[in-house]
């Protein structure tokens, strides 16, 4: 009985042995379990914000080459400016009389002879190309009364080419003298044709009228309205013909609009201005030579000769004959002139920039006077005086040299040795000195 007893008793030891042991071993288990699933949520947390760090870490150095290039890049364009502007001014003095197609079309060469004290701006049209002795820019090359005269203009250019490049020009011309030959056959068409506008048509200029600050609201509504009539040069830059558009209309949604793209505008600006510099500097460095046309957008640069009227009656007609029908027909043609306005458009445009031009109008060519009595011939120059005076700006108009061939080539209307001799005497004289009024006519 005994000895069954303790089979028993050993018997339920032992098992409870084995249990105690087997749940040790499963707690054991669970703890190491445990252990382990905390050490990899460790290392799968370090290893996601390694990563993290190492991907902030590699896009720093990304992000910082870019800064570094941006800044190398206006480094360098402003450094290119600064010397593009040096080199203009340096050799504003052998660039001034010549004509070339940069000066012209852009503003570089314009702003440096405006910047300096012994030049005088010219601004015309085609008669100012014509190699004719005694031409201003070749009589003042050597400038043989202390001052040269820069050409600026060419076959076509009229008075609404040259107020745009006047007002991109700005604060420039403020109490500088300069100068302006107007031919009186653009006030013998009753409109500016199209081709001569876009022949001379210079983005730069136009761009930095409109987006500029020199001019007021008022005056920029009403050279807008002009340039909209001539679609096909608005039409090469969306930017600038929605910006005409919206000064034109007035209407307090479309200023609004003005005023959003007007940031737009002046990035325009900065950019024409960088690629001028950019053209003047090649230019410098090549010696005068052309810039490529790869280095530069293609610009219309078509020379428009007035061509002379057919007929033999031309030839053999009397200056002195007058004829009633071609009389009320000159007439009508100076009244309905659109140049008219474009003139006063830059007379305000002078007033605005508080410039000190001279006024130099052509006589009417001795071709254009045939049949025409000179009643009607001064039906012109009593216009031209009117608005000049209107504005006290002086005007010299030569009507004594009305209807001379001396004066004015033949069909040409561009002067004579004789004739660039006058046009040299009033230059000279306006520039050198520092009060100039002069009367309502001059003689030689």
């Amino acid at each position: 009985m005994y000895l069954c007893n303790l089979s028993i008793l050993h018997r339920v030891n032992r098992s409870s042995f084995q249990r105690i042991v087997l749940i040790v071993l499963v707690y054991e288990l669970f703890q190491q379990s445990k252990s382990v699933w905390k050490s990899l949520h460790r290392a799968q947390y370090y290893r996601m914000f390694m990563i993290r760090r190492a991907t902030a870490r590699s896009s720093a150095p990304h992000l910082s080459s870019a800064l570094i290039a941006c800044a190398l890049a206006v480094a360098i364009l402003c450094g290119g400016r600064l010397l593009a502007i040096y080199l203009e001014e340096r050799t504003i003095h052998s660039t001034a009389p010549r004509d070339f197609f940069i000066k012209n079309q852009g503003l570089a060469f314009e702003r440096a002879a405006a910047r300096s004290p012994d030049i005088l701006l010219l601004y015309g049209s085609s008669e100012l190309i014509d190699p004719i002795p005694n031409r201003a820019s070749d009589f003042f090359s050597r400038e043989p009364t202390g001052f040269e005269v820069c050409p600026v203009g060419k076959a076509g250019t009229t008075s609404l080419i040259i107020l745009q490049k006047l007002g991109a020009l700005g604060s420039e011309l403020r109490g500088r003298k300069i100068a302006i030959s107007l031919s009186a056959s653009s006030f013998l068409v009753p409109t500016l044709k199209p081709e001569f506008y876009d022949g001379n048509f210079s983005l730069p200029a136009a761009s930095g009228t409109l987006f500029g600050n020199a001019l007021d609201s008022s005056l920029k509504t009403d050279i807008a309205k002009r340039m909209l009539q001539f679609p096909d040069t608005l039409g090469k830059d969306g930017l600038l013909q929605l910006a005409a558009s919206c000064l034109a209309s007035g209407r307090p949604l479309d200023r609004i609009i003005l005023m959003a793209m007007w940031p737009l505008g002046k990035l325009q600006n900065t950019i024409l201005d960088l690629q001028d510099h950019f053209e003047a500097l090649i230019y410098i460095l090549g010696g005068g030579k052309p810039v490529p046309d790869w280095l530069r957008p293609v610009h219309p640069h078509k020379v428009h000769v007035r061509k002379a009227p057919d007929g033999d009656d031309q030839q053999t007609e009397s200056f002195d004959t007058i004829r009633p029908a071609r009389d009320a027909a000159f007439r009508a043609r100076i009244t309905a002139a659109s140049e008219w306005t474009d003139l006063e458009l830059l007379f305000r445009t002078l007033a605005e920039l508080k410039a000190e031009p001279l006024i130099l109008s052509m006589p009417i060519d001795a071709y254009a006077a045939r049949g025409v009595s000179p009643s009607a011939r001064e039906v012109y120059y009593e216009r031209m005086r009117e608005l000049a005076q209107r504005y006290d700006f002086p005007v010299i108009e030569f009507e004594q040299h009305d209807a001379d061939p001396a004066f004015l080539i033949a069909h040409r209307e561009h002067p004579t040795p004789r004739g660039w001799m006058v046009y040299n005497r009033a230059l000279d004289d306006f520039f050198r000195k520092t009060k100039w009024r002069i009367p309502k006519t001059t003689s030689n």
